[in-house]
């Protein structure tokens, strides 16, 4: 799991381990949302997306890359 403030991605390299580790982060974030009061938006959850953008960076399935967007501002 990848965590920045308010943004979470979940990833795993194999399919059925993901559902393993799904199952653990919602366990998690359910106790925590509980004792805190604090919601889940949403419109913001994705689920079965082989590759996007998070945080200006490209999450593909061999790992996270430079967004080529990003390489052109350097340019």
């Amino acid at each position: 799991m990848e965590v920045y403030v308010n943004d979470m991605l979940m990833k795993s390299l194999d399919r059925a381990d993901h559902v393993k580790h799904l199952e653990k982060a919602f366990a998690l974030l359910r106790k925590f949302l509980q004792k805190f009061s604090v919601k889940l938006n949403p419109e913001k959850c994705t689920f079965r997306v082989a590759f996007g953008k998070f945080l200006k960076y490209l999450v593909t399935q061999r790992g996270i890359e430079a967004n080529p967007d990003q390489i052109l501002d350097i340019l």
